[in-house]
Order: C-alpha cells, then structure tokens, then sequence
C-alpha cells in the first residue's frame, strides 16, 4: 500500500510573499477546493520530492494564531489539527517578510508554542538588501531554535535550499521535530499563569460541552481560539464561543478575564507587548539595519499617492485611462476572433446545405460561444490592469485613499478590496470579505458587491456602446467617447452601492464600524509570472464557462426560437439567394431577400421563445420594453453574456 502524502504548510502574514513562494515551489502542480464546511478556498500542490509524495498546502494569510475573521479561523483549525476533514500538518513553513522581521516574528512566537517542526524562510530578502539591511539567518535560527532560509521568491532565490530542507524535514522517519525544538524550550511570550487560566477555561468548556452533548466539535476548541476570546472583547472567537455555549461560556470569559487582569494587568495590548518584546530579544545579532528612514523611497512615492487631493486624482485618472485602453488595445485581437468567427461560418455554409443541422452549428454553437468570445481581449486587459495594481501595492493605497468616502456611507477600506474584486466576478468579491472582522460591514458589503458591473456584464456593455455610441474621439483624439461611456456605466453601479449600504448600516445592519487597520505593503515591480497567470486564470474561467453554461443556454435559446414552425420556405429562400449570389437578377434577389427576413420574423414570433416573450410583455411593457427585449432578459438569467446570442 502506498504511503498517504506528507503534510506541509505554508503559513504566513498578509503581503509576505507566501502565495507566490507557494506558486514556485509547488510549479504548476496545483488544485483547488474549499475548506469543508466554509467558502474558504484551499489551494494544495504537490511538491517533487523524489521520495514519499508531499501535499503543500497554501494557508490564508494570518498576523497571528488568535483569529479575528474567518479566514484566520480556518488558518488555525488547520495547524492546530482541528478543520475537519484535513490531517495535521507535519511540517509547517512559516514565511517571514525579511523587512519587517520584528513584526513578522509575532506569529512565529505562537507558532514555536504549538511544538510542531517548522522552518521559518525568511522572504524577499532581496529587497531587505536593497535597503541596506543585512539579515544573519544563522544567528537568527539560532536564537529561535528551527532552521531558518533566505529566500526570495520572485528572484528565485534560495528556493532549492528550502526544498531540499521540507523533503527532509517533511520525509525522515522518527524526526517529530527539527533539532532543538522541543516542548520544553519553546519560549512562551506571556506569563505562564495566563496560560493556566487558558486552559482551565478550555476544561471547563469541553466539559459543559460534553455534559449538554452539543456543538462536539466546536467543544474541542483549539487553545488560541480560547486565548483571542480571553484577551479580544467581542472578536470572532468570543462570538463562536458563544453561539454554541451561550451564556455559560460568557461568564466563564468573564471570570477567565478577572483572573488575567489581575495577575497581569490590563488586557488592552497586553499580548502584543509581552510577544513583541519577545521579537526584540530573538533579533539580538541578527539584524544590521544602515537604511536612512527618512529616505525610504516607499515613502517618498506614499507622500504623492496618498496625499489628501493628489491621491484621488491620480486614483480616478488611473481608473479612466484603464477603460480608455480596454477600447483602444483590444480593438486588433477582436477583429481577428470576429474574422475568425465569420471564417468558421462560413466553412459550414459552403458544405452544409440550409437546414436544421446548418442553422444548429452556425446560429446556436458559432453564433452563440463566438459571440461571447469575441470580448475576451477586454476581459483579459481588465484584469491585467487589477493583477498589476494590486502585485506593485497600489490596491493596498486605493483602499487607504477611499476609507475616508466610504465611512460615511457605514463602509470602511477594507469593503473596496472585495468590492473592486467584484468589477471583476461578484463571486471572489464576496468571498473576499472574509478578510472584514465586523460583521455587519462583512454583510452590508456583500448585500452590495453584485451591484458593482462584473466581467459578464462588459460583454453587453461593449455591445450596447458600439450599437449606439459613435466612435467620436475628444481632446484631439486622446480619448475615446466610447471608453467614457464604458466607464460611465461602471460608475452606475458604484453610485447605487452608496445609497444602498447608508441604508442598510441605518437599519438592518446597524453599528459602529470597525477601525480600518491596514498593512501598507513595500511598492515593488509586479513579477510578469504571477501577472500573466492571474490573467490566465481568469480568461481561461471566462471561456469555460463560454463554453459549458454558455453554450447550452445558447443552445436551448436557439431551439426555443426555430421550433415550432415551417421552415420549408425560409430554407428554400436561403438556397436561391446563396445560388445566385447577388451577381445577376438582383431586383428579384432583393425581394427574395425582403421575403426571407419577413418570413424570419414570423418564425420567430410563432415559435415558443416568441410565445414566452408575448407572455411577459405586460409584465416588461412599463420598462419600455417589448416582447424581444423580455425574452432577452429572461434569457440572461443563467448568465448575462447569454444576452448577446
């Protein structure tokens, strides 16, 4: 029998690189899937190893092991070895950002703690050099106890080092942890009667659960969850904790926290200090620093970018020229898939006589996926435009700059990531709100993420501009009348969002926001590898869905509008005209074709998807519209691209 894959994880703090890192060590070998039981997404690879086969698991990035949203939840459970359904690591990877080792070094404190082995691969070590910091890794893996890497994933850099230490750490038999790391030497940053009373919680919790025989998991919390709910009023944890103990595990926080309080003080900030000045200590003969601060060029870019009338300008500016070129750069590629599309077309119709079979594969298949594949080039500019803002750092600073505009609305910063996701796909946009510890600015961001104008709706935004915008150019040909239209009808959905979400932080979600706190990360050249792959990945979407959902909305669409009816004469009619293809006879060939596009309209209107659309016209006629454009509306409800055919 085989040997059941090694578990290694990948763990880290938000914009440490660790994705990509990820990405390079684990090559194309990758699968995704949810977490069971969230919408959390996992993302496995598999790592060549040459011995037993090793599963890399990328985890959602956390500051630190005592969750405050979903995502760090599910970040925990995992190492922890209690999500369902996944085994427990035996290796973790702790990736550190090596310009910001101080900070990076309080989730390494809690993860020394869990006694689990661990390689902690210092990243983006080039650009710590860069700014004159020299990191001395072997100091550093000495005062913490595991193997420590510089590495730099973008560079390539000490990357087979790093692989060769997982394999052998992850693959050597009766090793349950690297050298020197035991239970006993692990330096716990608080004091050692808080982490009684933690565990004395945690006992007398597990035993309500096991007494009311209830929430069986949710009774075997991990130790961290337990350690935010003591130290975090009102945090996730307090809230899971209470949802499945109820007012028990509340009065048992309470006394937890009496007890804290008054063998260490005051709660407020009291983790932070006690493991901070941990880092410091673990830094002693590791770190020489001869950067100026006051020089720092992230900086100097940050006091233009930010600045309080300069940022949104450049901000706005950046969002016009990025529509102004989904026009002016896709115009070459599109001619060449419509070209190509008329081509195909026209290969069927040269052997294929009119007919069922010919209007089925040119009407329905070409006429149906190609009309949606024609808008792939603006698709993909789209989102080469967001992979590159948010790969240099500039999304981090775009959410800085309209927390102020959104918080007067009862959304903070941290709603624009998932809901400038959302001009993409509403889907990952209301994914990424997991990242929102507030609850109520959680929902009242996806109550209006699908208001914001996705992928799917560019399509027929592009056709509605070129049926009905003239190709006028303004300011001296610099700008496309059309590209402001599209942008135009962007901000539609934008300006509908602010009055539904006031309404909603008014009402039914009702509540202080929370303080936007955000990590700004260093501005770096975007790396064309995870650049292209983003854009890969989501026109390679694009067309999978163009050509399974697509397609057979397409189809049924199509076989909804030729049956039923006699075709006989508008078949006969469509022979004649390509026989006589308008070289001779042409007053009769222009009444054959008036007869054929009169007899098409009847069909039409006979057939069942025209029956449909008369049966919703009192329903759409106060809209202004008439049976045609009900029936395209309906149509659109499997996806809007449907629209189009």
């Amino acid at each position: 029998m085989d040997a059941p894959p090694r578990r290694v994880v990948l763990v880290g703090n938000p914009n440490t690189g660790k994705s990509t890192l990820f990405g390079v060590l684990s090559g194309l070998h990758v699968r995704t899937g949810n977490y069971a039981g969230v919408t959390i997404e996992k993302k496995v690879g598999r790592l060549d190893s040459g011995q037993l086969p090793i599963d890399l698991v990328d985890l959602p990035g956390t500051y630190s092991l005592s969750p405050r949203s979903p995502d760090e939840l599910v970040a925990v459970q995992v190492l922890t070895g209690d999500a369902p359904g996944e085994p427990t690591p035996d290796l973790i990877v702790c990736v550190v950002n090596a310009t910001l080792l101080r900070r990076n070094l309080f989730l390494v404190s809690q993860l020394l703690e869990l006694g689990r082995p661990m390689i902690v691969a210092v990243n983006m070590i080039d650009a710590a050099a860069a700014r004159g910091m020299m990191i001395n890794t072997e100091q550093l893996a000495q005062n913490l106890g595991v193997p420590v890497f510089a590495v730099s994933a973008s560079k390539r850099t000490g990357i087979d080092a790093l692989r060769q230490a997982i394999v052998a750490l992850s693959t050597a038999p009766g090793k349950p942890c690297p050298p020197g790391v035991t239970e006993d030497r692990v330096v716990r940053a608080l004091p050692h009667a808080f982490y009684a009373i933690r565990d004395e919680l945690a006992a007398a919790l597990d035993a309500d659960g096991q007494r009311s025989g209830s929430c069986e998991r949710e009774h075997r919390l991990n130790a961290y969850l337990i350690e935010r709910a003591v130290l975090d009023r009102g945090g996730e944890a307090e809230r899971r904790l209470t949802a499945c103990c109820g007012q028990a595990a509340m009065q048992r926080l309470s006394v937890a926290r009496s007890q804290v309080e008054s063998q260490i003080g005051e709660l407020e900030g009291v983790e932070s200090s006690y493991r901070y000045r941990w880092a410091g200590a673990r830094l002693d003969g590791v770190l020489n620093d001869s950067e100026d601060p006051t020089h720092r060029p992230t900086d100097w870019i940050d006091s233009l970018l930010t600045h309080r009338v300069g940022g949104p300008v450049f901000f706005a500016a950046l969002m016009f020229l990025m529509f102004q070129f989904i026009y002016a750069w896709s115009s070459v590629p599109m001619q060449l898939i419509e070209s190509a599309q008329g081509w195909l077309a026209g290969q069927v119709q040269s052997v294929i006589q009119p007919g069922v079979l010919r209007s089925l594969i040119v009407d329905g298949i070409i006429g149906g996926v190609g009309g949606v594949l024609i808008f792939v080039p603006q698709i993909a500019i789209l989102f080469l435009f967001l992979a590159l803002l948010e790969d240099c750092g500039y999304m981090a600073r775009a959410a800085f700059l309209v927390d102020r505009l959104m918080s007067l609305f009862g959304l903070g910063g941290k709603s624009f990531l998932p809901l400038m996701s959302s001009f993409a796909c509403a889907v990952p946009g209301v994914m990424a709100t997991r990242v929102i510890e507030n609850r109520r600015d959680r929902f009242a961001t996806i109550m209006v993420a699908p208001l914001m104008s996705c992928s799917a709706r560019l399509p027929v935004y592009l056709l509605l501009i070129s049926a009905f915008v003239p190709a006028t150019r303004l300011l001296g040909g610099w700008v496309s009348l059309s590209g402001v239209v599209l942008m135009s009808m962007y901000l539609v959905g934008v300006l509908v969002a602010i009055p539904v979400a006031w309404l909603l932080k008014r009402t039914l979600l009702r509540g202080e926001s929370a303080p936007f706190v955000l990590e700004m990360p260093e501005y770096k050249v975007p790396s064309l590898r995870v650049v292209l792959a983003r854009v890969w990945e989501a026109c390679a979407a694009f067309v999978v869905r163009a050509g399974t959902l697509i397609f057979a909305a397409s189809i049924v669409i199509w076989a909804a509008a030729y049956w039923p009816g006699d075709h006989s004469r508008q078949h006969e009619l469509q022979r004649l005209i390509e026989a006589s293809d308008g070289e001779s006879f042409s007053e009769e060939v222009d009444a054959w074709v008036a007869e054929y596009r009169l007899e098409s309209g009847r069909l039409l209107e006979r057939s069942l998807l025209g029956q449909i659309g008369h049966g919703i016209e009192p329903i759409v006629r106060p809209l202004g519209w008439d049976w045609r454009i009900g029936v395209g509306a309906v149509a659109s409800f499997p996806a809007r691209e449907v629209i189009i055919s």
